[in-house]
């Protein structure tokens, strides 16, 4: 396969740029519709309760979205101030689709006690599609915020997943404009020259434009959650680098020996190619473990993401032969060592020092990682609120004021308990007691909705334990409970049930594509270990930093006493198969070498030297791309880019550097062993790139 793919792009170079050039057309043309499309119902998971009440209560009582106003920073008895506020909600009243706006001035606590601010809330008429629905909240916040205050400010309800929406593609906008040109620089540095650097970014463009394609797709059939932009480009983005990189560097290594380019990008595609093929395979199949949960939310990231490695993987194993078919004969071989120097010597030195002290490695590393993962049993998930986005948002400010002139739980949104016909009037009572000033209203068919209002947030430990409270005390009756807290202990309940079937889908994958790679059975298992380490230390210090507060002013962030519930699941997802990125990238140097000489310990140093530049370079650049997109200030992407940043560079450094040498000289020959029947099913079926024929006596065992 990789054969026709090199032959295919050296025969039609100008046919297979001109398909990538219209690709990228339809990708920034027709895929960035997606941006109008985002959605921030993350914790829905269908066949939940939760989720069955709620669309109970669409069918039976169709009420419409709400938004909020606030008006703040005068005293509101101002007789001036009260005229605008009430031509104000005199207009919104006559705005198409408004179904009620109460006078602030004549409901109970809407003004604050302070007599600073005041609130004015906003309902819609159900049944609005999506077009009418933004009309109105555009023509109802407009009307608002021409009051004139010092603090006006509209948020919530649909009006607050649109805000995370325009901030997401403000922040992927701001993070290409900071990453491309460090990146840029960066391979400048690698490869001394203008021409090579700027290849890696054109795959990385069509990385991009790929990630805004597949979201779009994806969009005509499932909801794309606001956070999907900045993940799918930062990895898009970064991945292409990797396996651009990768390629180029083993074109130049295969320059030193033919002049020949056509011959030198065949090589290339043969051995360096394979390597991307496989690490595009790992990555997409650690992302399938997302495909696991029946969360809408989690499975639309799995596939937009796998989609977009596939188009990485892709782009570097058909554009780029073809741009290096066309320009690679003005790219420089790499310099050949001198005389007695050693090809990476560097690395070649840490491998060594490794290797030989692979006990005291061992005993240093490992501890080290396990501290700083020992915040991981700790961590807590919730859905969050406006308090993850800048302090200089609209929904931030909103949610601020209200929290500095109003009581606690005001505008929280409340516990939701469905009590359908046939519910006793017992149990109705018991459910009420659970919580102050509880209110009930009749449904058309019989039943009721109660609605309690926790104390502190609308997810908080509060929230949540007054859900399962109600559960408890239900009994038979034909209750359910829905809201914020009740989705939130529903995703949890989701994810302590699933997560170890997508653990055991997802290592099952890695360790048959590894086999199929290594041809060992051991060193799969070695390297989920090792992985598991390097993203536990990740973890670790992203829930002490956002969950514990430690550090987060320095980003931008607060301590918010739990994660985004988005963010554990994809860092573990996404940063699993990044590091088996790495993890090939030295294995396919070590195999090789081990092909060449049939000596085990030497393989190792001669592995880690030749790959250890591109590891240490692949590593610095995607962590330059996350890092770029924790410039925005949006907690959840916040969060999800440092945990990947320090997997990326933990794994790149610590493990890939010391503990892969060290535990493959304790494990010596025996890493690449596999029993008699899958050694041969691997000689049989195994993809291996062609390699020069060995006396027997050289050739090791168990390949």
């Amino acid at each position: 396969m990789l054969t026709a793919l090199a032959r295919t792009a050296t025969r039609r170079p100008l046919t297979v740029m001109l398909l990538w050039g219209l690709f990228l057309l339809l990708g920034f043309g027709l895929g960035t519709g997606v941006f109008a499309r985002l959605s921030d119902n993350v914790p829905e998971v269908p066949g939940t309760e939760s989720e069955s009440a709620a669309r109970y209560l669409e069918e039976m009582d169709p009420a419409g979205s709400s938004v909020t106003g606030v008006v703040a920073g005068t005293p509101v008895a101002d007789a001036g101030l009260r005229a605008e506020v009430e031509r104000a909600v005199a207009d919104v009243r006559e705005v198409a689709g408004v179904a009620a706006v109460p006078d602030p001035y004549a409901t109970p606590g809407m003004i604050a006690e302070d007599g600073h601010a005041l609130i004015v809330p906003v309902t819609l008429e159900g049944g609005l599609d999506d077009d009418a629905e933004e009309r109105t909240l555009d023509a109802a916040a407009e009307r608002i915020r021409e009051i004139d205050a010092p603090d006006v400010h509209v948020s919530g309800g649909p009006l607050l997943g649109l805000q995370m929406g325009e901030r997401a593609q403000q922040d992927v906008k701001n993070a290409e404009l900071i990453s491309l040109p460090v990146v840029l620089a960066l391979l400048l540095v690698v490869f001394g020259g203008l021409r090579s650097a700027l290849l890696p970014l054109v795959v990385a463009v069509s990385g991009i434009a790929g990630a805004f394609l597949a979201l779009f797709l994806f969009s005509e059939v499932t909801d794309i959650s606001v956070y999907a932009i900045q993940v799918t480009t930062m990895l898009g983005l970064g991945l292409a680098v990797d396996y651009a990189l990768l390629m180029l560097v083993r074109f130049r290594e295969e320059r030193r020996t033919t002049e020949d380019v056509v011959e030198a990008v065949h090589r290339t595609v043969a051995a360096a190619g394979r390597t991307v093929l496989f690490s595009g395979l790992t990555v997409a199949v650690s992302l399938t473990g997302l495909l696991v949960f029946p969360s809408v939310f989690l499975r639309s990231m799995g596939l937009a993401v796998a989609a977009v490695v596939v188009i990485d993987m892709l782009a570097a194993l058909t554009l780029l032969p073809a741009l290096l078919v066309r320009f690679g004969g003005r790219i420089p071989p790499a310099k050949t060592p001198r005389n007695g120097e050693e090809e990476g010597r560097f690395f070649a030195r840490v491998a060594r020092f490794a290797a030989r002290r692979k006990v005291a490695v061992l005993a240093v590393t490992v501890p080290v990682l396990l501290v700083l993962a020992l915040p991981v049993p700790g961590m807590s998930i919730a859905v969050g609120d406006a308090r993850q986005l800048p302090a200089d948002s609209e929904a931030r400010q909103l949610q601020d004021t209200v929290a500095a002139h109003f009581p606690p739980g005001t505008g929280v949104s409340p516990v939701v308990v469905v009590a359908r016909p046939g519910t006793d009037d017992a149990t109705a009572d018991r459910i009420r007691a659970l919580g102050l000033g509880a209110t009930t209203r009749e449904l058309p068919d019989g039943g009721a909705v109660i609605e309690i209002r926790p104390p502190g947030e609308a997810d908080g430990a509060e929230a949540t334990a007054l859900v399962e409270r109600v559960r408890e005390v239900r009994g038979d009756a034909p209750v359910e409970v829905t809201g914020t807290a009740a989705r939130l202990v529903d995703f949890r309940e989701m994810l302590a049930e699933r997560a170890p079937w997508a653990a055991l889908t997802v290592l099952a994958g890695i360790v048959v594509l590894l086999f199929a790679f290594t041809g060992s059975v051991l060193l799969p298992l070695r390297t989920v270990v090792t992985t598991l380490l390097s993203l536990a230390a990740a973890l670790g210090v992203v829930v002490w930093v956002f969950q514990d507060g430690h550090l987060a002013g320095l980003l931008g962030a607060e301590g918010l006493g739990a994660l985004s519930l988005t963010a554990p699941p994809l860092i573990v997802a996404i940063a699993f198969g990044l590091a088996m990125d790495y993890e090939l990238f030295i294995l396919a140097r070590m195999r090789e070498a081990r092909l060449r000489s049939g000596d085990d310990q030497e393989a190792v140093v001669t592995g880690l030297s030749r790959s250890g530049r591109v590891v240490t370079c692949a590593a610095l650049l995607l962590a330059v791309v996350f890092a770029a997109f924790m410039t925005g200030g949006f907690s959840p992407i916040l969060q999800i880019g440092l945990g990947l940043t320090l997997a990326v560079l933990i794994d790149a450094t610590v493990v890939r550097m010391l503990l892969v040498p060290a535990t493959m000289a304790l494990l010596g020959r025996h890493a690449w062993w596999a029993p008699r029947p899958l050694r041969r099913a691997h000689e049989r079926f195994g993809v291996r790139e062609e390699q020069p024929e060995l006396p027997r006596e050289k050739v090791p065992s168990g390949v």
